[in-house]
């Protein structure tokens, strides 16, 4: 099992992508996702559980297009929810995983 937790739309350079923009930002959510669990031998497709934090819950369907671009079918469970505050006042979403990694 792979925990990926809280990952933010930090760019690999430090910068955060798209601020201002939950679509853009969620895409390099995924994106870190994606490079964490490639590092640990895993892929998107081994993702078995996402949460979802979201500073406005009226993102939620913008958040869930790019979701659906990004894991496959059928989704994995997942809770969203909206929270005051996150790690920089700049995020808007922050995402956490739990993928199962065959060896």
């Amino acid at each position: 099992m792979v925990f990926v937790s809280g990952m933010t739309a930090r760019c690999p350079d430090g910068k955060i992508a798209g601020i201002g923009d939950i679509e853009e930002q969620t895409r390099q959510v995924c994106e870190n996702i994606k490079s964490a669990l490639e590092a640990a031998g895993g892929s998107m497709d081994d993702v078995c559980r996402v949460d979802v934090y979201l500073r406005n819950i009226g993102g939620r369907e913008r958040v869930n297009k790019v979701r659906r671009q990004s894991f496959r079918s059928p989704p994995p469970a997942s809770t969203l929810v909206e929270v005051s505050k996150l790690a920089s006042p700049e995020f808007l979403v922050e995402i956490s995983a739990i993928a199962v990694v065959s060896s």
